[in-house]
């Protein structure tokens, strides 16, 4: 029997979507799919994405995992925040927090290096800070890593600028003696460029609108965020060859900018953080393994101490930029404001400044060569 030319066997399917799929997006993207192609009663398989396993379920409809994936499912990728290695603690946070205004959002100290590099090649004590415009379910935010033993870093072309609308940070620049360079650029310790609008911040978006990254071949890069990562592309200048792109037209978006020689990373070298829903990261690392682009850490557990614990992927492009993929849900978790953390940066800073953590890890230092003696 056929009602309005759909048969009984697919009404069947579309509830069975609805009592195995109760997640409103995931629903909702196969029952798009059950409207487009129409379905007819058949057997198919099912992948469960939470557990990355297949799992044999007769029921009726072509509602086909593969094909959902293959057709239907888009990336529901946030832009999160971008990575920076810092050396000068105490001075760093007075350029974010007095220049540009930002607020500390959360502070966690480590006793060893991140399983999943977030600190860099480096297995030592370091610390993380970010900073940002509001809480990070809503703003983009910078990722201050501190390593204790490392000193300076040695920077690529790799990184060329993070675009901040606030005429306001350019008043504070001027207030705290703070250099303004052509083009209202600031540029905080380490070098790292801000490239300033001067309008006021806005009240109804994040004023961090832009992470500007090189690109040593336009066309390849889009080939991957774009073709791969599926981002979003809001604008193409060919005559200055760049292109801006994003998830969402209300997110931070990242622009690719082509240098016409090969992009280098240096110590000094950041990543660029994104989210997608958990049942999703399976369907990104398929995509770049299909594309045989590179994974430089697989889908792993990573734990923060009294955190809660999230999923990353670290990826690369094709210059090697690099790109952590973490799943949604876990991170609003982990990532929620926590203004008390603030304080335990600054004791920290007032240690970095007094010489009492050299001291400390002088003493370490001294008692592991002994003990190895």
């Amino acid at each position: 029997m056929k009602v309005f030319g759909v048969s009984e066997a697919s009404y069947f399917c579309v509830a069975k979507v609805i009592l195995i799929y109760p997640s409103k997006w995931k629903a909702l993207q196969y029952l798009k799919l059950f409207r487009f192609w129409g379905v007819e009663s058949k057997t198919v398989k099912k992948t469960s994405f939470k557990d990355g396993i297949n799992e044999d379920l007769s029921w009726p409809g072509a509602c086909d995992t593969k094909l959902y994936k293959r057709r239907m499912s888009s990336i529901q990728g946030r832009a999160l925040h971008f990575v920076f290695k810092i050396c000068e603690r105490g001075r760093t946070a007075f350029f974010y927090r007095q220049v540009l205004g930002m607020k500390v959002l959360r502070h966690e100290e480590f006793a060893e290096g991140c399983e999943a590099s977030c600190n860099g090649p480096y297995n030592s004590r370091w610390s993380k800070t970010m900073v940002g415009y509001g809480p990070e379910d809503s703003h983009f935010a910078i990722e201050l890593t501190f390593n204790y033993p490392i000193k300076s870093y040695d920077r690529g072309n790799d990184f060329i600028s993070i675009t901040v609308q606030s005429s306001e940070a350019l008043q504070r620049a001027k207030s705290n003696d703070w250099p303004i360079l052509a083009g209202n650029i600031l540029e905080a310790p380490g070098g790292y460029r801000f490239s300033i609008i001067d309008k006021p911040e806005p009240k109804d978006k994040d004023p961090v609108q832009i992470v500007t990254l090189a690109s040593s071949n336009l066309a390849n890069s889009l080939n991957y965020w774009h073709g791969i990562l599926e981002l979003k592309v809001f604008e193409k200048d060919t005559a200055n060859s760049k292109a801006l792109l994003g998830y969402n037209e209300f997110q931070t978006k990242l622009e690719l900018q082509e240098i016409k020689e090969p992009v280098t990373h240096k110590t000094g070298y950041g990543r660029i953080a994104f989210s997608c829903p958990y049942d999703q990261q399976p369907y990104v690392d398929e995509k770049v393994r299909a594309a045989n682009t590179t994974i430089l850490i697989p889908m792993k557990e990573l734990e923060t101490p009294g955190k809660p614990t999230v999923r990353v992927l670290i990826l690369a492009d094709p210059d090697g930029h690099e790109i952590c993929m973490v799943d949604d849900e876990r991170f609003r978790e982990l990532s929620q404001y926590a203004p008390n953390e603030e304080k335990i940066l600054d004791r920290f800073i007032k240690k970095d400044e007094s010489g009492e953590l050299k001291k400390q890890d002088e003493m370490r230092a001294a008692a592991a060569t002994s003990n190895a003696s």
